[in-house]
């Protein structure tokens, strides 16, 4: 039971093996398997290629089912039209196509297995990826507030400097009517005359300017921080919210370039041997010699062949004969006056129709 659907998984005619021997039988049998499990391979491969893009277990499993029947089909199609001829090198020429294909095939079979396979090694790469990414992100949004943070930090500053510039200044006129009484500068008078009045008042003055001044700028900058914050807060939304996209950040394309981070030589290898495996068919039927199913095919279509041409060459033939007898007979009948006389009565009876008809005809017109 086994045999018989592998030799069906090889394209083979079955009941032209079923006259060869059991050699012959278990050659096809064995390539059959191979075409078979091939098939199986890239059912796993692209199921596993598929759940990354649209992570659900029942649709990977359906579409990659369907990329297996193809795969199943290539390959049943590629081995079964190679057909053994005389000379390697004709047979060569004849499966570059189908090699060509299964190099593609094998490529495509490989690269998600390689993905399960180095599974952690990629996610290490992705990993690294996602943390640049975030980073750069950051750096990213954080360009479109830093100039608004700069202008909002350098306001702050003018109004904390201005508060500043107002204390120096009443320290220094305080310092200016202490030293009046003291008799240290000024009058050099020690007590406390209209000089030292008129320099204390300008000093209180300046102190009830600083005062307002200090509880208007208090003011403009409590106001400058609550925008600060807010703009601290929309960034780190923004950040919150692009954060799922990176984070999203390891689809199938992904994946695959991860692995081109990774050293090449063991990706190299699975390819190998994907390749191998999808094209020992064809080669076990280049290198194998020609067996008794391939004579017997050989027979078989030569009997085809032969049957045809020989078809066609007879209907040329009926052709030509018939066209020889035809033109005797037409020959033949151009001698016989009876017929002559025949066929002019006929036409002289048409023309006297036609005649009549085109005279009634421009009669209705006058």
């Amino acid at each position: 039971m086994l045999k018989r659907f592998f030799i069906l998984c090889s394209g083979a005619d079955k009941n032209i093996l079923a006259d060869c021997s059991d050699g012959e039988q278990n050659k096809y049998a064995g390539i059959g398997a191979t075409v078979f499990f091939t098939a199986v391979m890239a059912f796993i491969a692209s199921s596993y290629a598929l759940y990354t893009v649209f992570d659900n277990y029942y649709t990977a499993t359906f579409f990659g089912f369907l990329w297996g029947i193809l795969i199943f089909n290539l390959d049943r199609f590629i081995v079964s039209t190679i057909k053994k001829k005389n000379s390697f090198i004709d047979e060569l020429i004849q499966a570059s196509p189908r090699i060509i294909l299964a190099i593609i095939i094998a490529i495509v079979i490989s690269k998600p297995l390689e993905l399960k396979i180095f599974e952690k090694e990629i996610d290490r790469v992705l990993l690294e990826q996602k943390n640049g990414l975030t980073l750069t992100n950051k750096e990213q949004i954080a360009k479109q507030y830093n100039p608004k943070i700069v202008a909002i930090d350098s306001e702050i500053g003018a109004l904390k400097q201005e508060i500043i510039t107002k204390e120096t200044e009443v320290n220094g006129l305080y310092e200016t009517y202490i030293a009046e009484a003291e008799g240290r500068k000024g009058t050099e008078l020690i007590g406390k005359g209209p000089v030292y009045k008129e320099k204390r008042d300008k000093h209180d003055a300046a102190l009830i300017a600083l005062t307002e001044l200090k509880k208007e700028n208090i003011e403009k900058v409590t106001a400058l921080e609550t925008q600060k914050i807010a703009l601290a807060v929309e960034y780190d939304d923004q950040v919150t919210k692009s954060q799922p996209i990176i984070d999203n950040f390891d689809g199938l394309m992904a994946r695959v370039n991860a692995l081109n981070e990774l050293p090449w030589l063991p990706s190299f290898f699975i390819f190998l041997l994907f390749l191998a495996i999808e094209t020992s068919p064809i080669f076990a039927k280049l290198f194998s010699p020609k067996g008794e199913y391939d004579f017997k095919l050989e027979d078989i279509e030569s009997e085809v062949r032969t049957w045809v041409v020989q078809k066609d060459n007879q209907r040329k033939k009926l052709l030509e004969t018939d066209h020889v007898i035809n033109d005797k007979v037409y020959g033949d009948l151009t001698e016989e006056e009876e017929l002559y006389a025949y066929k002019k009565k006929i036409a002289r009876e048409m023309m006297k129709k036609q005649q009549d008809a085109f005279y009634k005809r421009q009669t209705g017109i006058l």
